[in-house]
């Protein structure tokens, strides 16, 4: 939900030229993502449980290596973070956002969704405590991960609710956003990556 990138990529297509179209289909094509990851994890977590709805022990080894895998990235973005007031790299795709079409701009989405490692170990570590707490129940595991999916969303999705409903504002908000957000990119995910990945390493060894 608080991934910087993602939600710096919605402000950036805000104030390009085709603000209106490549920020919707952005943000639709962010939530399909992480939603078809979700369920499927979770679905076929959930189809290897035991008779009795409870995980398996290869769930636990899952969680095991996901947190652990969190932890690690956790590290690598402390790393490589700014330091003092030095300005952070900025990704080259972010300079052509402004040339973007709404089939890019939902390209873009589904990559930073999918194929980003940071994200997508998020959705897959989603989609497996999901399939835990569901208990053997597909309609469950279906429901969360919508549940999941929209809440990922919500991060994406507020820089539009900002574009709408601030008017004449919008524009010094969304560009006070962006700068903070590109700046403090770093610290921010190494602090999320490593309380979720310690939590994930917990539960898998409950599982274990």
């Amino acid at each position: 939900m608080i991934s910087p990138l993602p939600i710096v990529a919605v402000v950036l297509m805000l104030v390009s030229g085709n603000a209106r179209v490549n920020a919707l289909a952005f943000v639709v094509a962010w939530f399909l993502s992480i939603t078809a990851v979700t369920v499927i994890v979770s679905l076929a977590a959930v189809s290897a449980s035991s008779d009795d709805g409870a995980p398996s022990s290869w769930q636990g080894w899952l969680k095991v290596l996901l947190g652990f895998g969190l932890i690690a990235l956790a590290v690598k973005q402390w790393r490589g973070r700014p330091r003092d007031d030095a300005e952070p790299e900025t990704p080259k795709w972010m300079a052509a956002v402004d040339t973007f079409t709404p089939v890019k701009a939902a390209g873009l989405a589904a990559l930073l969704a999918v194929v980003n490692p940071k994200n997508l170990l998020l959705a897959v570590s989603g989609g497996a405590a999901i399939a835990t707490a569901a208990a053997g129940s597909t309609g469950a595991a279906i429901g969360a991960s919508l549940v999941f999916a929209v809440v990922a969303s919500a991060g994406v999705a507020a820089p539009v609710i900002v574009y709408f409903g601030a008017g004449d504002r919008a524009a010094h908000i969304l560009g006070n956003l962006k700068q903070w957000l590109t700046q403090h990119n770093g610290p921010i995910m190494a602090v999320l990556l490593l309380v979720i990945g310690a939590k994930l390493i917990g539960d898998g060894i409950t599982i274990l």
